[in-house]
C-alpha cells in the first residue's frame, strides 16, 4: 500500500518561524511555533537550523529526524532575491529535510492564502514592505525588497524611525509642532525625545520598540496633525505604487486582479490608512479588488506544497479548515489554481 505523501510547509518571519507537517489530503498532523528565520544575519545554516528545532517542537518530543516530509514548501522573509532563495533550497537539500524542495519569498505564500484564483498581486506592510505579482499563466513580477538601499519606502521599522526623525526637529526647533514628540516620550517613557535618541544610541532602550510608533502614528494622523498624516499618506502611496506596478509590469491593469493586502501595518484595518489605498487603488487600477487577509502564512506555504504534490480538491477545504482565520474578506480556495505556478519561472 502507497503511503500518503507529506509537505513541511515554512513560514519564516524576522519575528517567528511557523512550521506544519501535512498530510496530501490536507490533514494538519503537526504545527509549531519557533525562533526567528534570519539568513540575512545570522547566516542560511543558522536560520535552516531554526526549522529543525520548531519541527522538533511540532511532533513534542517525538522522532525529528529527516527526512522529515516527502516537499518542502519554505516561504519565508530573507528570500529576497532568487540567489537567496536559491543558497537556502541547497542547503535544505543538503540535510534531506525532504526529496523536493521549494523556496520562496513569503510574500509568495500571502498570495496564495488570500487570493481566490492563485494569481494576483500581494503587497505586504509589516515590519517592511514588499510586493510580488503573479498572472494567470504563470509570469512573476517581484522587486529586490532591500530597503532603502533597493528603493523601499514603509513599513512598521520605517515609519518609526520617520516618526522618531520628526519628533526630534519638532522637539528641537528644526521642524513644526507635532503629536508625534509626545508620541514618543510616550513610548519609550522618557521625558525627552532627546533623552530616547540617546538611549536608542547606546543600546539602553530598545530599537524594535520603534514599531509601536506606529499605532499612536495612525491615531496622531487621524486627529488632523499634518506631519503624522503626511507619513500616512506617503505610507499609502507606496501600499498603491507597488500593487499598480506589478499589474503593469504583468499586463493585469486592464482586467479584475485581485490586490491581497497583509502585513501587521494592513490587517490592523485603520480607517485612515485602510481609506487612503482604497483611494489610490481606485485611481490607479479601478479594476482592482483589495483583499485584507487575516490567513496565517503559514496557511499559504502549505497551500502551495499540496499543489506540488497535486492534493485532491476536499485537501485545501480541509487545511484552511485547521487555522483560524482573523475576520478577513479573502474567499477560500477550495480547489487547486489550474495555471498558478512560481517554480521555473524566475
Amino acid at each position: 500500500m502507497t503511503l500518503p505523501r507529506t509537505v513541511l510547509a515554512v513560514d519564516g518571519g524576522n519575528s517567528k518561524t511557523d512550521v506544519a507537517l501535512v498530510r496530501e489530503d490536507g490533514t494538519v498532523l503537526a504545527a509549531a511555533r519557533g525562533p526567528a528565520f534570519l539568513p540575512q544575519s545570522a547566516g542560511v545554516a543558522a536560520a535552516v537550523d531554526v526549522i529543525a528545532l520548531t519541527v522538533s517542537r511540532a511532533l513534542a518530543g517525538g522522532t525529528a529526524v529527516p527526512p522529515y516530509a516527502d516537499h518542502v514548501a519554505a516561504y519565508v522573509a530573507g528570500a529576497d532575491l532568487p540567489v537567496e532563495e536559491e543558497r537556502l533550497r541547497a542547503e535544505l537539500l543538503a540535510r534531506g529535510y525532504g526529496a523536493s524542495v521549494v523556496v520562496g519569498n513569503d510574500t509568495f505564500a500571502l498570495l496564495r492564502a488570500g487570493s481566490s484564483t492563485g494569481w494576483g498581486v500581494a503587497v505586504v506592510c509589516g515590519a517592511g514592505i514588499n510586493a510580488v505579482g503573479v498572472s494567470p499563466a504563470g509570469q512573476v513580477a517581484r522587486f529586490p525588497a532591500l530597503g532603502r538601499l533597493s528603493g523601499d519606502w514603509g513599513g512598521g521599522h520605517h515609519l518609526g524611525e520617520e516618526a522618531l526623525w520628526h519628533a526630534v526637529r519638532a522637539e528641537d526647533g528644526r521642524g513644526p509642532a507635532t503629536a508625534l514628540t509626545e508620541a514618543v516620550r510616550t513610548c519609550f517613557g522618557t521625558a525627552t525625545v532627546e533623552e530616547a535618541v540617546v538611549g536608542l544610541h547606546f543600546g539602553d532602550l530598545p530599537g524594535d520598540r520603534l514599531h509601536a510608533l506606529v499605532p499612536p502614528l495612525l491615531a496622531a494622523a487621524a486627529d488632523g496633525d499634518a506631519v503624522a498624516g503626511s507619513l500616512v499618506e506617503r505610507q499609502a502611496e507606496e501600499i498603491a505604487l507597488l500593487g499598480v506596478v506589478a499589474m503593469r509590469r504583468l499586463g493585469l491593469l486592464a482586467v479584475p486582479c485581485e490586490v491581497v493586502l497583509g502585513g501587521g501595518v494592513l490587517t490592523a484595518r485603520h480607517p485612515l490608512l485602510t481609506s487612503l489605498v482604497e483611494r489610490h487603488y481606485a485611481e490607479r487600477a479601478p479594476l482592482a479588488r483589495l483583499v485584507v487577509t487575516g490567513v496565517p502564512p503559514i496557511v499559504g506555504a502549505a497551500l502551495l506544497g499540496l499543489d506540488r504534490l497535486g492534493a485532491p480538491p476536499g485537501a485545501y477545504a480541509r487545511l484552511r479548515a485547521h487555522f483560524p482565520r482573523e475576520g478577513d474578506g479573502a474567499q477560500p480556495v477550495t480547489s487547486p489554481p489550474s495555471s498558478f505556478s512560481i517554480t521555473g519561472d524566475r
